[in-house]
């Protein structure tokens, strides 16, 4: 176990380019088509990332924002700027960013509607909310996992939360969400041996990551298993 979680953390440190990102499993695969649309076309001005991570975004954000500010509970890079939680986040003043980012965060927040509270607040008025979140994930990051969302659980709490619902879309399925296991599977067992590594990267990219999102497609028209979702919204 101790293998996998290195390889885990050596794949996210190697794969920085979100056009390689994107290739490690149909899961970002389908997340990178719809959100790398989204960041670009909302991205202006002072820009927040909330929840930042590793910073998988950030070469795509920083090509139209005057200002980019990164937010998130540790340091997993050196570039994050702010410590601290989404539900409480003391660092930053009200009415400062638009547009904020927050990806993949809500589910690892014990009280999300507080969260999204506290986005509302350093909006400005009419500010833009790039968020996504999983409906189908298996357990991680474990204790902190709590909630999986529908679309209409989501649609709800942001407009609870004062938030205008532009779109709600779905990404993925469940064949992506069953590839994601086995990329993940595969990919932690070897990145650590050079040239078998880049051998089963590729093989995966096809049989795998592009497999997977053409099944999606085929099987599951209606998106009755999302396997997650993307949501803009506007600070009202």
């Amino acid at each position: 176990m101790g293998r996998l979680a290195d390889n885990r953390q050596r794949i996210n440190r190697d794969l920085r380019d979100p056009e390689q990102r994107r290739l490690f499993s149909p899961a970002l695969y389908a997340d990178f088509q719809r959100t790398v649309p989204a960041i670009r076309e909302h991205t202006r001005g002072n820009v927040i990332d909330i929840g930042c991570g590793d910073l998988p975004y950030s070469s795509i954000i920083v090509q139209k924002a005057e200002r980019y500010d990164t937010i998130d509970i540790e340091r997993r890079v050196p570039e994050v700027k702010f410590l601290g939680n989404v539900e409480k986040m003391e660092a930053l003043a009200d009415a400062e960013y638009d547009p904020a980012i927050c990806l993949d965060v809500l589910e690892h927040v014990p009280h999300p509607f507080t969260a999204l509270g506290e986005i509302h607040r350093v909006l400005r008025p009419g500010g833009t909310l790039v968020l996504t979140v999983p409906h189908l994930s298996r357990l991680h990051e474990e204790p902190h996992d709590y909630f999986r969302y529908t679309k209409h659980g989501l649609r709800s709490a942001l407009s609870d939360a004062g938030f205008d619902v532009l779109s709600v879309t779905p990404t993925g399925g469940l064949f992506s969400f069953l590839g994601h296991q086995t990329s993940t599977a595969l990919l932690c067992s070897v990145w650590h041996v050079p040239g078998l590594r880049q051998a089963a990267f590729f093989l995966n990219s096809w049989l795998s990551v592009r497999l997977c999102h053409l099944l999606d497609q085929v099987f599951d028209k209606q998106k009755l298993f999302a396997l997650g979702y993307l949501a803009v919204a506007k600070k009202r």
